[in-house]
């Protein structure tokens, strides 16, 4: 499997950038936030990238919940972040709308994956 070609994987992707491009702006006393957030975006897409390369599917699919429990903690670290005033209503919606087309293509890749153990 090359990771290249998994939607949800794409999707990881660019939400993970968008995470970095939108967050070095975070208030310097708030680093933690700003590491914490950053990890978990990153960690979606790397746990498909590493669930990948597995040869057995029960693998790949152990991979692929580990990058959706990444996907819920940044699903509350965007939503913390807002609320605590680090992300503008602009910048958090572009987030969320990128965090839900990455939860829907992966918890597809998710089901699809299932079938196949």
């Amino acid at each position: 499997r090359d990771y290249r070609n998994i939607n949800a994987y794409k999707h990881a992707d660019e939400l993970a950038i968008e995470v970095y491009k939108t967050t070095k702006n975070f208030p310097k006393e708030e680093s933690l936030a700003y590491i914490l957030i950053k990890k978990a975006a990153v960690s979606v897409a790397a746990n498909i990238v590493g669930g990948s390369s597995r040869q057995h599917k029960k693998d790949y699919l152990n991979f692929l919940f580990v990058s959706r429990g990444s996907l819920c903690e940044t699903d509350y670290l965007l939503n913390l972040s807002f609320k605590l005033g680090y992300l503008k209503a602009n910048e958090f919606d572009l987030l969320d709308e990128k965090r839900k087309e990455v939860a829907k293509t992966l918890f597809g890749l998710i089901e699809s994956v299932k079938k196949e153990v």
